[in-house]
């Protein structure tokens, strides 16, 4: 349970701190136009992706089981997160957020971390293509200009309702997504040390704004960013709200204690580490936590940004702390200049991102896994898609656990107590 930036701290030197500060950088211009991006996305106003960046992304390194590991809103999150709010305003997202932090302190403290394992890979695949389509779709409103003034949230409704709106298609709209899509991925190839989302968005806004083109940003749809962070405030609390909101703040747990463990483990295999399992959840509840309390939204651990870390030269978690008060310095004092952001743009990357959680390069592998373990992604990916993430993750883990019980060759008379 010992947060890895007590140990990392004691051969601590000014080299390492140059390193940290580095990569901190790098990641916070890789952080900004993705939390405004994925906030937006999910139903909320551009504020609050970056203050769970700053709040959720700072407490995560604190507190966290991994060395390297940088938090803060993530795609997998859009779908949840946009249901709430559509059917519990704002309020409910933040008490449902506060909900899933106790939870996660809570499994942290009990050793459930360790479980969390055992929960099926097919499983984790299935839900997260599903997420990754959600987000492409919902996307493609802002990226052509279609300019529809409320997308329905469920996806049998929205694909018509994007096909009906075809005839207002906003041509400097497409332009600006087209050439932001294509610039991202240029500047990834060619030059993939440098934060090319922000380079990228910039870029495209850039443009835009200097030659005056009816394309919308930040700005002309919700206003100036504001410059700093909001007191800390409660949601409405009442025992009703509470049990109906319940299930969301389960979700909003698993979802974030699962992703954060993946991460951390992609990260241990860069930089041939070993996290703390439980540690990291429960930086997770507390990040989460705090988010709520400064109304943000969910926060864990994020693979990309993660991964961008390593690779900028990160070495201990005081990298990520940097980057959550880079991106807090940015917002007091360039918080306007984040306004001319334009939503095609920021489109772009998000359609990128969807992309990349995908894993396309893995789909062969996916396909070539026994009937059974194809099947259950499947049913994942459809349900997330059609359905909802809560029946998803409900049915792919108890048909999951139902296989495994299954093929297992462990009986119950062979099954033996912990050692304790």
């Amino acid at each position: 349970m010992q947060p890895k930036i007590l140990t990392t701290m004691k051969d601590y030197n000014l080299s390492l701190f140059l390193a940290d500060a580095l990569a901190g950088l790098t990641v916070a211009m890789v952080a900004l136009p993705l939390s405004i991006a994925i906030a937006i996305a999910s139903g909320a106003d551009p504020a609050k992706g970056l203050i769970t960046a700053i709040v959720g992304g700072l407490l995560i390194s604190l507190l966290g089981g991994s060395r390297v590991q940088i938090g803060g809103p993530t795609g997998a999150f859009i779908v949840v997160v946009f249901s709430v709010i559509a059917d519990h305003g704002y309020d409910g997202l933040v008490l449902a957020t506060m909900m899933a932090g106790i939870l996660m302190i809570v499994a942290g403290w009990l050793r459930i971390g360790n479980l969390i394992a055992y929960v099926p890979e097919a499983v984790v695949n299935g839900f997260t293509i599903g997420i990754a389509i959600i987000i492409a779709t919902s996307q493609l409103n802002d990226f052509f200009g279609l300019g529809i003034a409320k997308v329905p949230a469920d996806f049998i409704e929205k694909i018509p309702a994007l096909w009906a709106g075809r005839g207002d298609l906003n041509l400097y709209a497409l332009a600006a997504g087209a050439g932001g899509l294509a610039l991202i991925l240029l500047l990834r190839r060619l030059f993939p040390r440098l934060p090319g989302l922000i380079v990228a968005v910039g870029a495209i806004s850039a443009v835009v704004a200097i030659a005056g083109l009816p394309v919308d940003s930040i700005a002309s749809r919700y206003g100036e960013l504001p410059r700093g962070l909001p007191m800390p405030s409660l949601p409405s609390i009442t025992a009703a709200r509470m049990a109906e909101l319940l299930p969301s703040a389960m979700v909003i747990a698993f979802l974030a204690s699962v992703e954060s463990l993946l991460s951390a483990m992609v990260a241990d295999r860069m930089i041939g580490s070993q996290h703390r399992p439980n540690a990291e959840v429960s930086a997770q509840g507390w990040a989460n936590l705090g988010s709520s309390l400064f109304g943000g939204m969910p926060a864990t651990g994020a693979i990309a940004r993660t991964a961008t870390n390593v690779r900028a030269g990160g070495k201990t978690p005081v990298a990520g702390v940097l980057h959550a008060v880079f991106i807090l310095i940015i917002m007091l004092v360039a918080a306007p200049l984040a306004g001319y952001m334009v939503m095609p743009a920021l489109a772009a990357l998000l359609l990128v991102t969807a992309w990349n959680m995908s894993e396309p390069h893995k789909w062969r592998e996916y396909w070539a896994q026994p009937l059974e373990q194809r099947g259950l992604l499947l049913l994942t990916l459809v349900l997330t898609v059609v359905s909802d993430l809560t029946v998803a993750i409900g049915v792919g883990v108890a048909l999951g656990l139902a296989l495994r019980l299954r093929d297992s060759k462990l009986r119950p008379e062979g099954w033996a107590g912990p050692d304790r």
